[in-house]
């Protein structure tokens, strides 16, 4: 059974609206992980929730080291998570600037659309399991859920300057669920036109068979040149010479070539001018003669007769008749005296 790679979306333009949907909430993803890097409001927010008992305290780590017992800060308060958010914002902005030209040019396929949306996809998942983890480091304010500014109202923050900063974490971990659902409804989308169906699969096999048949047809022209449409050029002294037929013509009838200076050229279709109406009414067709003109000359003249054929030189008395020119007789001698 051939192999067929679905090169075609069935949704194109869906997809093309879904991508200028995630324009402008990347932008802002990628803004507020920009702002939240360098440790901005993780170490405040952690330190008000301890304040609130909320959560553990920033300190844990130097009682606990203090005390030479093992600590690892818990992975929501980590600089890990904050780095990882920066990064994954970063790589959504490049992802959409190649990906949206690249849809436009039909060169987005849909086996590599479900490969990047799915990944792009597990990635912010990962993000906001980890802005939504537990923090079990204090037996005395254990935290099983997520934390405090996103499960609480930011008006309960200890600290007044930190409530600006919760709506900062609120947003990022909202705008990350947004883009975790686009992405899965542009991978759906994606995913379904991977599948081709029969009507496409016919359309695929009949393209295929005509550029098999174009390829054989161009070989066996390489292989016997004889099969070229050709037609006789003009007829040298011992062989004709083939020209290619041009599409859409008939093919010319061989004739004698024509010397000019000793160089064989390519033969040419006499053409017998036209008579126009005004030659006719001079005199000069070969119709029934014209009325007597008021110019003396012309109607005992003779018009040379234009010859396609050049003949040998003879040499001719001089005729004289009603068609040759006037003649004039010498003047009479006077008569001399005896």
């Amino acid at each position: 059974m051939p192999f067929f790679f679905p090169r075609r979306h069935r949704h194109y333009k869906l997809t093309l609206w879904l991508m200028v949907v995630e324009l402008p909430i990347t932008v802002v993803i990628l803004t507020l992980t920009g702002i939240a890097s360098h440790n901005t409001y993780r170490t405040l927010l952690w330190q008000d929730g301890a304040d609130n008992g909320f959560n553990s305290a920033p300190n844990a780590a130097l009682y606990a080291a203090a005390n030479y017992r093992p600590y690892t800060a818990p992975l929501v308060w980590s600089s890990f998570m904050t780095n990882y958010n920066l990064v994954i914002g970063v790589l959504s902005v490049f992802l959409l600037i190649v990906k949206f030209p690249v849809h436009c040019m039909h060169l987005f396929f849909p086996p590599l659309g479900a490969f990047t949306h799915g990944a792009i996809l597990v990635l912010y998942i990962v993000s906001a399991r980890y802005q939504a983890g537990s923090d079990m480091s204090d037996p005395k304010h254990p935290q099983p859920g997520p934390p405090w500014y996103i499960t609480k109202s930011c008006s309960v923050a200890a600290h007044k300057s930190n409530i600006g900063y919760c709506e900062q974490a609120k947003a990022l971990f909202a705008v990350s669920v947004v883009l975790i659902v686009l992405y899965f409804v542009e991978f759906v989308v994606v995913v379904h036109s991977c599948f081709i169906t029969k009507e496409e699969r016919d359309e695929v096999v009949e393209q295929r068979e005509e550029k098999r048949i174009e390829k054989e047809f161009e070989e066996e022209i390489m292989k016997s040149p004889s099969m070229i449409p050709m037609t006789p050029g003009f007829v040298g002294q011992d062989h004709a010479l083939m020209i290619p037929r041009t599409p859409g013509y008939p093919p010319m009838a061989a004739t004698s070539p024509v010397t000019h200076g000793g160089i064989l050229h390519a033969p040419f279709t006499p053409r017998t001018p036209g008579r126009t109406p005004g030659f006719n009414r001079l005199g000069g067709g070969g119709g029934s003669p014209s009325t007597t003109s008021d110019l003396p000359l012309r109607d005992h003249s003779a018009m040379p007769s234009p010859q396609i054929q050049s003949l040998p030189a003879q040499t001719t008395e001089p005729q004289t008749g009603p068609g040759s020119a006037m003649y004039f007789p010498p003047p009479p001698k006077k008569a001399s005296k005896k």
